[in-house]
């Protein structure tokens, strides 16, 4: 195995003090210009890479921002990384992305490991409704920001969207055109977001005068095509079958549409489908996708200029700031057949 090259070794090749090559690195204006090119040439004559993460420990302050999210499978939470990633990178920074998996377990390991790293930060989309992870990675004291969801009960940055609103939004609209009888395929109970949409979707239905047995609710294990398709499934078996869905995301929605498809059940015709986050292929989809656009690049950046701003010379002026954005019916052919 060959060994690596260390500031030492670039100093001994360059004839210069290893204060010099520190110098060239971190302050090449303070060395003499021929000085220079000669540490330069060594540094590339012999393929030095400085040690990042002794750089850091010198320092105090990781160049590194952490992102924790519920799925990278989930073109919602992929726009979250990039505008994050876009914010980090202005600011110098590396966003090291990891994925629970929806997993309480997954997300309390990645959340040692980003302690183990010191990382500046962490921007997190919480699997643990409990809240006992954030408690637990609270006490190593690196800050923190939910992204997705509010910060309730903590004092700690949120950005996430108004999902009381955008449920209210999806559900309006299918009462509009004229559904009286929906379904709510919602996910996993524990999210506060499945909560927070179906509480809207109830408030739409008050509005119109109608009762909360309007809405028939189909749980899922997770918030994936595959479990869209299985709700699609148990929908199809009802036997008064509701003529609208609204679900609690794009990847659930369009595993409703494949089993309707499957089965040879019109869409919009016969059955309107919502879903939520206006992610990239709820347009391309067979039947394209009425959605809740959720502005996922610029919660990702925001969330990640709180954290910036939490994490600098001056972060002793920061006030820690909930920040709740709207969302926005986009409407299209899955949901438009007249009643």
């Amino acid at each position: 195995m060959a060994q690596s090259v260390g500031i030492k070794d670039v100093a001994r090749a360059a004839g210069v003090s290893v204060g010099t090559v520190s110098n060239v690195i971190n302050r090449p204006d303070t060395v003499a210009t021929e000085t220079r090119a000669r540490v330069l040439s060594a540094i590339d004559r012999l393929g030095y890479v400085r040690s990042e993460s002794a750089r850091q420990l010198r320092a105090g302050r990781s160049r590194i921002m952490g992102l924790l999210v519920l799925d990278m499978g989930n073109p919602f939470f992929v726009d979250v990384a990039r505008g994050a990633e876009r914010a980090a990178r202005k600011a110098g920074l590396g966003v090291m992305v990891c994925n629970s998996a929806e997993s309480v377990g997954e997300e309390a390991e990645y959340l040692s490991l980003f302690a183990e790293q010191r990382v500046r930060g962490v921007l997190l989309t919480p699997a643990d409704a409990t809240g006992r992870n954030i408690d637990s990675f609270r006490r190593h004291g690196i800050p923190f920001v939910l992204v997705d969801r509010v910060a309730e009960g903590t004092t700690e940055c949120s950005v996430s969207v108004d999902d009381v609103a955008g449920g209210a939004l999806a559900v309006r609209h299918l009462i509009d055109a004229g559904h009286r009888s929906l379904a709510y395929v919602s996910g996993p109970p524990g999210f506060n977001q499945v909560r927070d949409r179906r509480t809207g979707a109830l408030n739409a239905l008050a509005e119109a005068g109608l009762g909360p047995e309007c809405l028939r609710e189909l749980p899922t294990e997770r918030l994936d095509v595959a479990a869209g398709r299985d709700a699609g499934a148990r929908l199809l078996g009802l036997a008064d079958r509701p003529t609208a869905v609204f679900c609690a995301n794009d990847l659930l929605a369009l595993g409703v549409l494949q089993a309707m498809y499957a089965a040879g059940v019109g869409v919009p015709d016969d059955l309107a489908i919502v879903g939520y986050d206006d992610i990239e292929f709820a347009a391309a989809a067979a039947v394209p996708l009425t959605s809740v656009r959720q502005p996922a690049v610029t919660m990702g950046a925001l969330a990640a200029e709180l954290l910036l701003e939490e994490t600098e010379d001056d972060a002793g002026r920061h006030e820690h700031r909930r920040v709740v954005l709207q969302p926005e019916l986009v409407v299209r052919r899955s949901s438009l057949a007249a009643r």
